[in-house]
């Protein structure tokens, strides 16, 4: 290694401010070497920076696309279901009526792709199904006591009669 000797010529400047240098060592190897201290340091404080983050935003966003909500569709669709089984048409039609529009509105979002919108329009049409047949238990529940005190009601009166 003692026979080489190392000699910089500019190949090029076109009015640059990086220059590449030649490095030609004795034989008939060469290689590019450019210079350690590039300018650009001034630049990326400028203008850089907020562009550099703004491209890595923008490329992250691009990537994490949203993936269809087919899972979610399934459980509102099901939430759906069960409410109208329990008699919600009758004791919470708002209720039922919302959820059934909110899942069409999510369905129509998944034929355009819209993923995002038709995942919180069937997670809101299941929490509006979970309403809905909570409110109709309810007031099934509150028919059913109803109809029992009615009942004990009627047979006080038979034993008071016969008592009597």
């Amino acid at each position: 290694m003692s026979g080489f000797t190392p000699k910089f010529k500019p190949v090029s400047q076109a009015g640059l401010h990086k220059a590449a240098f030649e490095i030609q060592l004795s034989g008939s190897r060469t290689m590019m070497r450019k210079p350690s201290k590039l300018k650009l340091q001034p630049m990326l404080n400028r203008t850089g920076v907020p562009a550099l983050i703004t491209a890595i935003v923008i490329m992250m966003a691009g990537c994490a696309s949203v993936p269809p909500p087919t899972a979610q569709m399934a459980v509102s669709q099901a939430a759906v279901d069960r409410a109208s089984s329990a008699d919600a048409n009758e004791f919470a039609p708002v209720e039922l009526q919302s959820a059934k529009d909110k899942l069409a509105r999510a369905e129509r979002a998944m034929v355009q792709e819209n993923y995002e919108l038709a995942q919180q329009l069937a997670e809101e049409a299941q929490v509006d199904a979970k309403l809905a047949e909570a409110k109709s238990q309810s007031a099934t529940a509150r028919k059913a006591a109803k109809d029992s005190q009615e009942a004990i009601r009627v047979l006080r009166e038979e034993i008071n009669r016969k008592t009597q």
